[in-house]
């Protein structure tokens, strides 16, 4: 008995990790950015966290395994 895997499953529940792992790391950052002495760094830090997930997400969504969806993650 094999246990086969739905790629676009796997691949929607990678998204939605990705998603709350970049959340979490906005959090601290919004409040940054309210904050005027504060708000050009922490906008730099998010554009930072941007860039880390849109590759991340690129990395997904091109995945054919298993393998490359966990390689893609956090």
């Amino acid at each position: 008995m094999s246990i086969t895997i739905n790629i676009d499953k796997a691949k929607g529940i990678a998204h939605d990790k990705r998603r709350e792992a970049r959340s979490a790391e906005f959090a601290p950052l919004d409040i940054k950015a309210t904050i005027p002495s504060e708000a050009t760094a922490a906008e730099a830090a998010r554009q930072a966290v941007r860039e880390k997930y849109a590759a991340m997400q690129t990395a997904i969504d091109s995945a054919s395994t298993v393998d490359e969806i966990k390689a893609a993650m956090p």
